[in-house]
């Protein structure tokens, strides 16, 4: 039979704590030649402290010991030897890992040492001789001296080594600033200077707190506050900045990342206070610093119960499920704990990805992912037929301005008669809620793209109204691509007898990160040394994240009686040269110098400026402080009816430029770029925009700096 070779193992003793090594040295005994050297250094040591307080009782002269204490410590020694081992062994004091020694066994040493004292001291005097009362006491001292100072050097020498080492590593190490004095910043600080995988120095930290400044932290300094960081950039020579300040508000993070990003050092960030709580606070923790921490807005919070009501025990579909907007759309349904999920794509890949997602984080989910165009009635029906949805995203839309602007009527196909056929499906089947995703490009819009998006709000807002009325027959079926309202399909999609659907849109900006938004472009130009395109000087525009977009619909969804432009507040609008020089910083590389940025002239349909709002349509508050309502604008939903019907004709047709008159005929706010001084308008905006900024730069440096 083959034997089994025992494995060293190293194990803690449940009774003291002390880490103890077990295994096969000297053929399995757990005797190591450390550990004998040790038993003989005891021995000789223990023995030797009490000569050693004879020798000092009488004035460092060996020749003044009287001789009958001489033999007494004599002969006792050995009988004192083997008692101090067994007392030893007994306390584990031959199998710890001395590199890692600390309180526990400092507190056994004191103990066996007491206690073997206590021995020698009794059993001395009955046995051999009454010894000075010096003796007794200086002898324990020594003892407890030589015992732990040769255990405790060995710690004592790596935790130099280490020193050396990490004073030689100094030398080529990067050096770090710290912002953040506080029990993050400690934490953090505390985690650089042990860990042996991070090539870090801490040369300095920041902190507004002034009662903190000329102290040290681990021996680190305090140098100042925020008004000190570039100039203690240049004086530490700082490479890293690490930013730890977990529960700073988004504005004070934001200030500081913009006083830090002017010094072109690479920046980390630990992102939220819920990592400090989850004592998650080391440098593993820390992250690039993101373009979203330079908003300076706090994210928009929701009302988990309110959404909760909507999604709880519904059948859910989001068309455009697989995009940027809509998978973040079913990932915040799915938590939601709907009845069924219904994701609604023609893109395949996209739609597998975001069904694996939801499977793996969501066993339980009772996920259906379909493949079918909104532009196709039929597909529309039999899924509202089979699946009756409670409530309806439709994330699905062309979105890409210059694109749209070559090819015009696939806008419009996709995106207002797509919009059309969904709303017509959702109403037929008597679904609760319709929810549109618009954008604020539909405001005033210069290109096809926003102007389609508007015809999508003046869709939803035609079908609220008569709904609401009751007039049906109003809304009719449009068939295309050869659909014959007679044939058998056509039953699933006649005018119904009656609905209770409620239409509203939901309005938001430019969503970073999202597929064929400018951050990714970005960073994939600086990954490839520049240049950075970026078309204006002084185009601007608003920015939310797409979980805010997501949390936002949702929001929507919940507060919805139909009809309603729902709005976010997102803040001071950000020009985008700025964000791709932000961008360029935050790589830790200087704009203009290792990153050229080259404007390359706005493009097709593009304008300066977003609005969120068309003046007339107003603005109404809802329970959440940043989401609005705008108002709905009149218009003749009659004439409107066989304006997008003849719309839907020329659009099939292929007719570019007469697309383009019709659409400026349907939406009056719609003026191409160029016309009617769209671009004079724009540069007013600019040069409010410029007064804004110096007025908002002018109270920043009034405002009292806020202590980190």
């Amino acid at each position: 039979m083959e034997s089994k070779k025992q494995i060293p193992t190293e194990s803690t003793n449940s009774n003291n704590g002390t880490q103890s090594v077990q295994g096969n040295d000297l053929r399995g005994s757990g005797w190591s030649m450390v550990s004998l050297l040790l038993v003989f250094y005891d021995v000789v040591a223990v023995n030797l402290a009490y000569f050693l307080s004879l020798w000092l009782r009488y004035d460092c002269q060996y020749t003044a010991i009287p001789t009958e204490y001489l033999a007494a410590w004599f002969m006792f020694a050995p009988l004192y030897g083997f008692v101090c081992f067994v007392a030893f062994k007994s306390a584990n004091l031959y199998h710890s890992l001395w590199r890692f020694a600390s309180y526990d066994e400092l507190i056994r040493i004191l103990v066996t040492t007491l206690v073997t004292g206590a021995f020698h001291g009794v059993f001395i005097t009955l046995f051999f001789s009454q010894m000075p009362t010096s003796y007794y006491i200086i002898s324990i001292g020594i003892q407890f001296f030589l015992v732990l100072s040769v255990r405790f050097a060995y710690r004592f020498i790596l935790m130099e080594r280490r020193k050396l080492k990490k004073a030689k590593q100094s030398a080529i190490a990067s050096r770090v600033m710290l912002i953040g004095a506080g029990n993050a910043g400690r934490l953090i600080l505390g985690d650089i200077q042990s860990a042996k995988e991070v090539n870090d120095t801490v040369c300095c930290i920041i902190d507004d707190d002034k009662s903190k400044w000329g102290k040290y932290i681990n021996g680190v300094p305090i140098v100042g506050g925020r008004e000190d960081i570039l100039l203690n950039v240049s004086k530490y020579r700082i490479e890293k900045i690490y930013l730890a300040i977990p529960s700073a508000s988004a504005e004070a993070r934001r200030d500081i990342l913009n006083i830090c990003k002017e010094s072109n050092c690479e920046l980390k960030n630990l992102p939220g206070v819920y990592q400090f709580v989850a004592g998650d606070v080391q440098v593993s923790a820390m992250q690039d610093v993101k373009i979203e921490d330079l908003l300076g807005r706090k994210p928009v919070s929701v009302q988990v119960d309110e959404i909760y009501g909507l999604i709880s025990d519904k059948v859910v579909l989001v068309t455009g499920g697989g995009g940027s907007i809509g998978s973040e759309l079913c990932r915040q349904i799915a938590r939601h704990n709907p009845k069924t999920l219904i994701v609604f794509d023609i893109y395949e890949n996209n739609a597998h990805a975001i069904q694996l997602e939801l499977r793996d984080q969501y066993p339980e989910l009772d996920l259906e992912v379909l493949i079918g165009s909104v532009r196709d009635s039929r597909r529309l029906n039999q899924v509202f037929a089979r699946f009756h949805p409670d409530v309806v995203f439709h994330a699905a839309a062309h979105k890409h301005v210059p694109l749209m602007e070559d090819s015009p009527c696939e806008s419009i196909k996709n995106n207002a008669i797509g919009t059309y056929k969904t709303a017509y499906a959702a109403m037929a089947h008597n679904c609760k809620r319709f929810v549109l995703i618009s954008t604020d490009k539909a405001v005033n819009p210069t290109n096809i793209m926003g102007a389609s998006k508007r015809l999508c709000e003046m869709i939803v807002q035609t079908f609220d109204k008569n709904v609401r009325a009751g007039k049906f027959d109003q809304l009719p079926p449009i068939y295309t691509h050869g659909e014959d309202i007679t044939d058998s399909h056509a039953t699933t999609f006649r005018t119904p007898i009656s609905s209770q659907t409620e239409f509203v849109a939901v309005r938001f900006g430019n969503v970073l990160g999202s597929n064929g938004s400018v951050v990714p472009h970005f960073k994939e130009q600086i990954a490839h040394g520049g240049p950075v395109t970026v078309t204006h000087p002084d185009i601007i525009r608003y920015f939310m994240t797409i979980p805010e977009a997501a949390s936002l619909v949702l929001q929507a969804g919940a507060y919805a009686n139909g009809g309603e432009i729902f709005v976010l507040d997102m803040g001071s609008p950000v020009k985008i040269d700025t964000l791709a020089r932000n961008l360029i910083r935050l790589s830790g590389l200087r704009p203009d110098i290792d990153i050229k940025i080259e404007y390359t002239g706005l493009r097709p349909g593009e304008k300066l400026y977003e609005e969120k709002l068309m003046s007339e349509e107003g603005m109404r508050t809802t329970p959440n402080q940043l989401i609005h309502i705008g108002c709905p604008i009149p218009f003749d939903e009659e004439l409107f009816m066989k304006q997008l019907l003849t719309l839907m004709d020329v659009a099939y047709a292929g007719d570019d430029e007469k697309i383009r008159t019709l659409v400026a005929e349907a939406v009056p706010t719609y003026h191409p770029a160029g016309a009617h001084g769209s671009e004079e308008k724009g540069e007013a905006f600019r040069l409010q925009m410029k007064d804004v900024e110096a007025s908002e730069e002018a109270a920043a440096r009034e405002e009292a700096p806020s202590a980190v």
